[in-house]
């Protein structure tokens, strides 16, 4: 990416109305590595009235013309894949190899799944509920839709938003996390000769910008995934403008490990899954409780799996400062009767990384067990049955995912229907699919990314009565 970012309104590359600008980090150096523009209300206002133009234009066009153009924005992704993966490790750090070999072609496959999803809308079959009167259902988009994504999947994430947005013939005004927006700007000029101006738009900024975009009259649908703090924000901010908001926000994933299990080869599966991206995903396996028979066979090996990770090869940074020093801050905080088994330290490089961490002898009231941690650390607990596992799994307020290891059939079937998640594996964990929809429930959020229902979740119902 060049040195200097511009916003992507209208089809074109602004700088922000006032020339200001936020530095951009490589966290695996902790080096300034360009800037972005630090847009006001003026570029929202601008980007909002862009989308709205184009709004009515986009929405009138076929199924077969929206197809078409997605096509071609998931070839364009292929395309330019070089640099697509520069933008992308200059701003996260992420071993460019992992990016380009497991992220980018499921961002181009994301855009593939809602070109036809696009032709496919569901809806009910016209029919006489009324004597004399016949009754059809149409779907429709909804409008101008503001899109807030995070900085630990920026151009993933800009894909699960963009593409059931623009395949139901809504447009899109998105804003990046402010320290990972580079990705996104580059996705907004490769599908801008796809797309006409106006539809997707992208305004870098910092939280003042993203206050000042969702509080646009212009605005329909606001949708974020973030923190649960954000979430928060946008609800309230949605409530005040009686807008619809689509919400995916923290996890704290447990990971339930029965005594039948494979102990080496489990633990090394789902060390992989833990600490990929550094930790830094909603759905991450953070909570593993362990049946007590194999608890300490276990915990030796997550250990030894973890020991075995290298930073810069196997294991990324953390985003930012602020997230190193949060992660450092819970480890700190651990209560007498924890004790860290693997890692806990921060390697002797640059940038912000830290080992891989294995924490035992917590307890379900302890921070480090209730929050979550965002970071490369993992927490071990003993259980005694299936029941007391159910317990503690579903002891916290988020609900995003969970996962059972065992070679019970029933006794994870029993798992799946008992836990209080929007996810939930069997001897497998953090793998995604577009054909199926990821959210959560409790303080995860509520709505849908990716399937069928993450199209939905960007339409409206009505009924037409002849």
């Amino acid at each position: 990416m060049a040195d200097s970012l511009l916003n992507h309104i209208g089809g074109e590359d602004r700088a922000a109305a006032t020339g200001a600008t936020t530095e951009l980090v490589n966290p695996a150096t902790g080096r300034v590595h360009g800037r972005a523009p630090r847009s006001g209300r003026a570029d929202t206002d601008a980007a909002c009235a862009a989308a709205a133009a184009a709004y009515g234009p986009w929405s009138a066009t076929t199924p077969a013309d929206r197809q078409r153009a997605l096509l071609a924005v998931a070839d364009a992704v292929v395309a330019h894949a070089d640099e697509l993966t520069a933008a992308e490790t200059a701003d996260t750090g992420k071993p460019s190899a992992q990016f380009r070999a497991e992220e980018l072609p499921a961002i181009a496959d994301v855009f593939r799944f809602f070109a036809g999803a696009a032709r496919t809308l569901p809806g009910a079959a016209a029919a006489e509920y009324a004597e004399g009167r016949t009754s059809l259902l149409r779907r429709e988009p909804v409008g101008v839709c503001a899109q807030i994504t995070p900085w630990n999947y920026p151009l993933m994430m800009a894909a699960w938003k963009i593409a059931p947005a623009l395949a139901a013939g809504n447009t899109t005004v998105l804003k990046p996390a402010d320290t990972t927006p580079s990705s996104s700007v580059l996705l907004a000029r490769i599908a801008a000769p796809h797309l006409p101006p106006g539809v997707l738009n992208v305004v870098c900024g910092d939280r003042d910008t993203g206050r000042a975009l969702t509080a646009h009259p212009a605005v329909a649908l606001i949708a974020l995934t973030g923190s649960v703090r954000a979430g928060q924000e946008i609800a309230a901010a949605a409530a005040a403008g009686l807008k619809r908001a689509h919400l995916e926000l923290g996890g704290n994933a447990p990971v339930i490990v029965h005594e039948d299990v494979d102990v080496p080869a489990t633990a090394a599966a789902l060390a992989r899954v833990a600490f990929y991206n550094a930790g830094q995903d909603c759905t991450a396996p953070t909570r593993f409780l362990v049946h007590a028979r194999i608890h300490d066979a276990f915990v030796d090996a997550l250990a030894g799996a973890a020991r075995a990770l290298r930073p810069g090869t196997d294991l990324g940074p953390l985003n930012n400062a602020a997230q190193l020093a949060s992660v450092r801050d819970l480890l700190d905080r651990l209560p007498g009767h924890a004790r860290i088994v693997a890692g806990g330290t921060r390697p002797a490089r640059p940038g912000f990384f830290h080992s891989p961490t294995v924490v035992a002898g917590v307890r379900q009231d302890d921070e480090i067990v209730q929050e979550e941690i965002f970071g490369p650390v993992v927490t071990v607990q003993p259980f005694t049955d299936e029941s007391e596992a159910l317990r503690l799994a579903d002891d916290v307020r988020f609900g995003l995912a969970a996962s059972v290891w065992t070679t019970d059939h029933d006794r994870a079937m029993r798992a799946t229907r008992a836990l209080h998640t929007g996810i939930v594996w069997v001897n497998t964990h953090g793998t995604t699919v577009s054909e199926m929809p990821h959210g959560g429930v409790k303080h995860s959020g509520y709505g849908s990314d990716l399937s069928l229902s993450g199209l939905l979740d960007y339409t409206r119902p009505k009924h037409v009565m002849l």
